[in-house]
């Protein structure tokens, strides 16, 4: 299994997620708090808060990630960049474009890379991360969205947007085996039904980079009362046989 030192190093391979389009001012406050508290390696949100994100973690190493054609990805590449631009000018730190579906089945490989690669230039050394709906799609099409992604320069792909995700552990491996396979320069996200430190850790020993999670605060805080805040009282013992 993944060798997880400590919950500061685990919340380091989260990005802690709260896309939820219902949420209320205080409450995206509530969930900007957890994330300082424990130091995530990013927060990803709405549009909408990337500001207020940005204010409440200013003081932080936390980065700020928002998306792009949020969830399904059939914008136009003309929106998108817009889009991308707008969350730059608010101070977004990440930018997630979800991939047009559509685009994939009809194999327009060079539509997919040409709207990533326009987002990478607009974004300069800021991660841009592709998001594909890996449960939608066939292996053959997940290897050659990673391809896509990795030759337009994005610096992430990311497995699902969260609305469809794997069932199974070996479903999660399977994209990050293809992905590694066929895009081996490109850093790797899984994201999708991540709610238990036992599966985060199987998918970071499985060779993922980083986990998305809108359930992250609750994995490390009970990786933290199971390995740092159990306290356990060793009965004295001697080195020596008795005779």
């Amino acid at each position: 299994m993944y060798n997880i030192k400590n919950s500061k190093e685990l919340a380091s391979l989260i990005n802690y997620t709260n896309l939820n389009n219902m949420i209320s001012e205080s409450e995206m406050k509530e969930f900007l708090e957890q994330a300082k508290e424990l130091n995530f390696h990013s927060v990803v949100v709405s549009p909408t808060y990337v500001e207020l994100a940005k204010e409440i973690l200013k003081d932080t190493d936390i980065k700020v990630g928002s998306v792009v054609g949020f969830p399904l990805g059939f914008e136009s590449s003309e929106g998108k960049l817009a889009e991308a631009k707008e969350l730059l000018e608010k101070g977004a730190d990440e930018i997630e474009v979800v991939i047009n579906l559509s685009h994939m089945k009809d194999e327009k490989y060079g539509l997919i890379e040409n709207e990533i690669k326009q987002i990478k230039e607009a974004a300069g050394d800021k991660i841009v991360k592709a998001v594909m709906e890996s449960k939608a799609l066939e292996d053959y099409e997940k290897a050659n969205a990673a391809k896509a992604a990795e030759i337009a320069g994005a610096d992430f792909i990311k497995t699902s947007t969260g609305f469809v995700a794997p069932n199974h552990i070996f479903e999660h491996v399977n994209d990050i085996n293809i992905i590694q396979k066929h895009a081996p320069k490109i850093k790797i996200e899984v994201n999708g039904g991540i709610d238990q430190y036992k599966l985060a850790n199987q998918i970071l020993t499985g060779g993922a980079d980083l986990i998305g999670s809108n359930n992250g605060y609750a994995i490390v805080k009970r990786y933290k009362e199971l390995r740092e805040n159990t306290q356990v009282k060793p009965k004295p013992i001697t080195l020596t046989k008795k005779d």
